[in-house]
């Protein structure tokens, strides 16, 4: 019935770093030959917390976008694009924002979650509260029916899921629906017209689920339909409203096993990071002054793995010999943490090489990165503007 369409996007809030990576575009990548992707600079979400030092967002936007080319998300496979650069964003956010009660916001599990942790800053702003429904709006917007977050940001799918269901069924039901689906239901053609009839009666009056597969099927294939028509014939299958905006899924990603230089996760509040695209010599400095098992006090004394944050990154970067070799190293005292230590820096430094090679022309010509964006900006500007008007239709401002 609708698009198979995955929407994701990242703040521009500073450097990305290999956290970043495995845990996000790492599965982008993955995602952009399977599906048909919508990678979003989301800048007004960064407002939303940032709106006291707006520099940091134009200063990490660009670098950002040649990060994900140079992680691998190929502008030829996805929509790369700017949030702001598409207000349709913004007038959906508004349109929810007139039917969402004050309390679906207010319980976000992350609302609270992110009050505590930045209690620096001042976000009793609506801005903030309101950033799961734009978030919403960002996925509705696109009809995207796919997801990608952690577990941490299912509610954030549950609440759009919601707005979905609460949209449709305050607006899905137009005047005269039955007269215009049946004014649908002509332009089929004869055949096609009576199979439907017959397996949508056969699906209502016998519950044959066989039937509504084949009648989908029959919709599906057709090709002289309008976007509107599909979905009114769609709806009258089963007797529901017009479906204007389809609920999406959460399509649950691995979480990310990346740690930082001190063994926590890694992540830029803890400055224990490695930058994507970091010079290598800055790489080798940071991995070398990592700490170690406390125990190995001198170089005679034997250490245990589990105990030591470089063996958390082995995890990420070694094969199963190497791993075999630094357990039997260091229980036994026979190699020491800086040789234990090598074996990371050269792994890290195999991943990023193809980033430095993907992201040179870029850098020598940043006209290409802009062009690319704006490419972007234009195709995800079409797919909102197509939703829009099947909003602003349904909620009686289509004059």
């Amino acid at each position: 019935m609708f698009a198979d369409r995955v929407l994701s996007g990242m703040r521009p809030t500073g450097r990305l770093h290999l956290g970043h990576y495995h845990g996000v575009i790492k599965n982008w990548v993955q995602l952009q030959s399977e599906h048909e992707c919508l990678f979003m600079v989301a800048d007004w979400h960064a407002l939303t917390t940032n709106y006291d030092d707006v520099g940091v967002i134009e200063s990490s936007l660009w670098d950002m976008v040649i990060d994900w080319l140079a992680a691998g998300v190929d502008p030829a496979q996805a929509t790369i694009f700017i949030q702001s650069k598409v207000p349709e964003h913004a007038e959906l956010h508004l349109a929810l924002s007139m039917i969402c009660p004050l309390g679906w916001l207010e319980r976000v599990p992350t609302y609270k979650d992110q009050i505590e942790k930045l209690s620096h800053k001042d976000l009793a702003t609506y801005g903030f509260l309101g950033y799961p429904l734009l978030q919403a709006a960002d996925i509705l917007v696109y009809k995207a029916n796919r997801v990608p977050v952690g577990e941490d940001q299912v509610p954030h799918v549950e609440l759009t899921r919601e707005m979905a269901r609460r949209f449709n069924h305050l607006y899905g039901r137009e005047p005269g629906f039955e007269d215009k689906a049946i004014a649908s239901i002509k332009k089929l053609g004869s055949k096609k017209s009576k199979l439907y009839q017959q397996m949508r009666t056969r699906y209502q009056q016998e519950g044959d689920d066989e039937a509504l597969d084949a009648a989908r099927a029959l919709l599906a294939d057709t090709q002289n339909l309008s976007i509107g028509d599909r979905e009114r014939l769609f709806a009258f299958l089963e007797n529901k409203g017009r479906v204007i905006l389809p609920e999406p899924d959460a399509l649950l990603t691995a979480a990310s096993r990346m740690p930082g230089l001190d063994g926590n996760k890694m992540s830029k509040s803890y400055g224990n990071t490695i930058a994507l695209r970091e010079a290598p010599e800055s790489v080798s400095k940071k991995v070398r002054a990592m700490p170690t098992d406390p125990a190995r006090v001198r170089r005679t004394d034997p250490g245990d793995p589990a105990k030591c944050p470089v063996w958390q990154l082995h995890q990420v970067y070694s094969d199963e010999a190497t791993r075999e070799w630094v357990v039997k190293g260091c229980t036994s005292a026979g190699i020491g943490c800086l040789d234990c230590k090598q074996p990371v820096i050269e792994g890290v430094l195999k991943e990023q090489q193809p980033m430095f090679e993907r992201a040179q022309k870029y850098l020598d010509d940043p006209t290409l990165v802009k062009a690319i964006v704006a490419d972007g900006c234009e195709r995800a500007r079409k797919i909102a503007n197509d939703t829009m008007k099947d909003v602003r239709e349904a909620m009686g401002l289509g004059y």
